[in-house]
């Protein structure tokens, strides 16, 4: 009888083991993968001081560290001259590299660095220097620091001791964005691209800009209207976004290169790299922030006409503004930044085919190089340089966000041991000078803290986001998502974070040619298509495992009856050609 009984209890243990391990099992593995998001943070964190004590030690206060010689370069002057022409004599930086590091130091929760940063800005920067700058790049790194790290240093939840200096730094902002506003003074409204601090816009200046030079100022102008008062800024760069609005061609397809004079295109060919990047992401992102109907509508136009016209199965080409003809097939990493922006808009299927294809280069590579030649399949003879770019991180975030895919990890984790294998060195991180050879660069570029370092702790540690919506400046500055800013908040960004972007209603409300899987040229006037068909430009897997060898695997799309291509990475899509 006792073995009988022995014999039962044993089966019902036995039994009860069967019920409860698959939920043990489940816990084991929930606790491995937050132990490893939580070593994968603590990886990202490291780099981030590694990268910022060398820049302390070695370079501040002036712009940039050149981490293989422990020195620096006063590079704020030179961002965007390729030709280094008009350098000034007597410039000795503006501790850009501390300024786009603020918000970073906040995101890490190291509140006394943050302090003892806005304390030696508040006493020692000054922009009254007979320094040549390119406007946009002191927007979006300056201004758009300072901006940011003021609402950040305001904010009561992150208690800064000397309350003293808190409005300093948009006293700062508030001067240099007074210092921008004569670039504006031109016959199209169209800024200049360069302006002396000290002096204004220099006798012969050249009038050449590029569109995303004039069309990517409103988040940083707008919000310093907002925190002063001053409705100078937000007007001026309205002024010229409508400007350039108007110049788009019948196909709403805009150029990459105009003259601010007369307001005339000098280069016809555009895409969604370099030159034009921000112009679509800064619409997107200033429909959020602001609530205006206006930069909606322009962002639906254009983002539809770049799905017709740019979009090659996974890739996107350039195209004449004009003709809608193609003109260049070349990747460039600028491009990574693509998918982040889909996400936003909700086109997560579509954003999730690109990124992949972003990081099957990487992979290939180890880093992704600034230019790849798709249609002879090899690097770009001369561009073949990684300068630490962040965007393929960016949209790894915002995608990961969107689905809490945790392969999207894996994806963060490859990118940090990429970084801390081919570009950390002794004195910081160097750029890539080829990606042949991952021979180095003395460059460490402020990006590399203002946003690298910055989307990688968030992609594992995203507990700054909780609770408030946040819109990423395209140097990775945060700006809150405030109803006082507002003409009228968007619904999804009411109820918690800026990951609610995703609700159904937002999606119906607004939803693209991707998300609705119709065709952009079948899609009317009002936005409603007058026959529901497959998308030409909606990328679907045909295989279970989602992977494919030859061509001939993929078949014939049902709808278009074209050959389905194999992609790069052994993918299954339609790869689209526009006549």
């Amino acid at each position: 009888m006792s073995d009988r009984k022995s014999t039962l209890g044993f089966a019902s243990w036995l039994l009860l083991f069967i019920a409860i391990s698959p939920l043990i099992l489940a816990s084991a593995v929930s606790d491995g993968a937050a132990a490893k998001k939580r070593f994968m943070r603590e990886e990202v964190r490291k780099m981030f001081y590694h990268a910022y004590d060398n820049y302390m030690i070695h370079a501040f206060p002036h712009d940039e560290l050149k981490p293989l010689t422990k020195s620096f370069t006063d590079s704020l002057s030179e961002l965007g001259n390729l030709k280094l022409e008009h350098l000034p004599q007597n410039y000795n930086g503006s501790a850009l590299t501390l300024i786009e590091s603020l918000s970073s130091l906040v995101v890490l929760g190291n509140i006394t660095e943050f302090e003892r940063a806005v304390l030696w800005l508040s006493e020692n920067l000054t922009f009254n220097v007979d320094a040549r700058i390119n406007l946009f790049e002191c927007n979006i790194r300056v201004l758009g620091g300072l901006v940011s790290a003021h609402i950040l240093a305001t904010d009561s939840t992150h208690r800064l001791s000397q309350s003293s200096y808190k409005n300093q730094l948009l006293v700062l902002a508030e001067d240099l964005g007074r210092r921008f506003l004569p670039a504006f003074d031109t016959p199209s409204g169209l800024p200049y691209a360069w302006i002396n601090l000290k002096y204004g816009v220099m006798e012969n200046e050249t009038t050449e800009t590029s569109t995303s030079g004039c069309g990517s100022l409103i988040l940083e102008m707008g919000a310093l209207s907002r925190l002063t008062g001053d409705s100078r800024f937000e007007a001026a760069a309205l002024r010229a976004l409508r400007k350039l609005w108007s110049m788009r061609s019948p196909l709403n397809l805009l150029g990459t290169t105009l003259d601010v004079v007369t307001g005339e295109w000098m280069e016809y060919s555009s895409g969604i790299g370099a030159g034009v990047d921000s112009f679509y992401e800064y619409l997107m992102k200033a429909y959020i922030l602001f609530g205006r109907d206006e930069y909606w509508d322009m962002f639906q136009s254009s983002y539809i006409a770049v799905q017709k016209y740019f979009r090659h199965g996974p890739w996107y080409h350039e195209a004449d503004m004009r003709t809608g003809k193609a003109t260049y097939w070349q990747l460039t990493s600028l491009q990574a930044f693509w998918p982040g922006l889909q996400v936003l808009l909700g086109d997560v299927a579509a954003a999730n085919s690109s990124h992949r294809e972003f990081f099957h280069v990487w992979e290939k590579f180890g880093v992704i190089p600034e230019r790849y030649l798709l249609d002879r399949d090899m690097l770009h003879p001369t561009e073949k340089y990684y300068p630490l770019r962040p965007e393929l991180a960016e949209s790894t975030l915002y995608l990961y966000q969107a689905t809490k895919d945790p392969w999207y990890l894996e994806v963060g984790e490859s990118i940090v041991n990429s970084l801390n294998r081919y570009t950390k060195v002794e004195g910081g991180f160097a750029s890539i000078k080829d990606v042949t050879s991952m021979k180095l660069e003395d460059h460490q570029h402020s990006f590399f803290l203002a946003e690298m370092c910055k989307y990688l702790y968030l992609l594992f540690d995203d507990s700054f986001l909780v609770g408030q919506n946040y819109v990423f400046t395209t140097e990775g500055h945060l700006l809150p998502v405030k109803r006082a800013w507002h003409e009228r908040l968007p619904e999804a960004y009411i109820p918690s974070n800026w990951t609610s972007v995703m609700s159904a209603k937002y999606q119906a409300k607004h939803a693209s040619a991707m998300s609705l899987q119709v065709c952009p040229s079948a899609t009317s006037r009002t936005g409603v298509a007058p026959h529901a068909v497959e998308s030409a430009c909606h990328v679907l897997d045909l295989l279970s495992n989602h992977r494919c060898m030859a061509d001939e695997e993929c078949g014939i799309d049902s709808t278009t009856c074209r050959q389905r291509t194999c992609s790069m990475a052994g993918y299954c899509g339609l790869w689209l050609f526009v006549a």
